[in-house]
């Protein structure tokens, strides 16, 4: 939920009033100026919101109303360059909550800015006051998958096993979507036959998503129709060959 937007459409820029004019028209009118709103500043990615918050600090960590804070503006609209400065400069906490319990997890729209705020110590597992994680809330309201899928495989802690899969093959598929809840690297702790094949199902995961990826209609909805299939259908088989090793391991 973007409480910018639902801001008075007036706050968005700093109107201005006219004082009365006095009766005997010696003092000429007083223009006053409305102080800037903030949150409409950092949704617009504003150059006057930094110098605002060098001025007056405390206005950085500040909530509105709603719970609605620098933090989730910036997160919800991929300002992440601003994301940083809030949390290293100003030391902003991360972790902070809107009226409904929800940090700004809940409300970004891309995989970069998830990563953001990952890495910026952000606990992903946080739920909200309903009792969900921002990608049980994100995968139920099915706009953003993508993300859905990152957030599943840092659920399943799934982050280095991902990421070293993502390093052998080509760069640019540390950029791509990972892979979502269900496809397991288990290094070390599976027989050696077993390991090789997540592996296999692994890369070959990320050998799809690349190609989904560059075509041109992968935000379209038709796009995104054909990720989820390849989810579900990645998930089926990695499924379906556990259950033969359980067979083959009973037999």
């Amino acid at each position: 939920m973007r409480h910018a937007e639902q801001l008075n459409p007036c706050q968005k820029q700093a109107p201005t009033t006219v004082n009365p004019v006095n009766s005997n028209h010696d003092d000429p009118p007083k223009l006053n100026t409305m102080a800037p709103n903030p949150y409409v500043l950092a949704s617009d990615n504003s150059p006057a919101l930094l110098p605002l918050l060098r001025e007056n600090p405390s206005l950085a960590s500040g909530q509105d109303d709603h719970g609605y804070s620098l933090i989730h503006a910036a997160a919800s609209y991929n300002h992440l360059d601003l994301l940083r400065s809030l949390v290293q400069e100003f030391n902003v906490p991360i972790d902070l909550k809107d009226e409904d319990g929800e940090t700004a997890l809940f409300v970004i729209e891309t995989v970069a800015a998830a990563k953001a705020l990952i890495e910026l110590g952000l606990d992903p597992k946080i739920k909200n006051d309903v009792g969900q994680t921002a990608r049980e809330k994100i995968q139920e309201e099915d706009e953003f998958p993508d993300v859905a899928a990152y957030l599943a495989m840092l659920e399943s802690g799934q982050t280095e096993s991902a990421g070293g899969a993502a390093a052998a093959g080509s760069d640019s598929s540390m950029d791509l979507p990972p892979p979502p809840e269900g496809l397991q690297v288990r290094v070390g702790t599976m027989p050696e036959q077993t390991e090789e094949m997540n592996l296999e199902v692994d890369a070959e995961f990320r050998r799809k998503l690349e190609e989904l990826a560059a075509s041109e209609d992968f935000n379209t909805p038709e796009g995104q129709a054909r990720l989820r299939q390849l989810v579900e259908d990645t998930i089926a088989e990695q499924q379906l060959g556990e259950e033969r090793n359980v067979r083959t391991r009973q037999d």
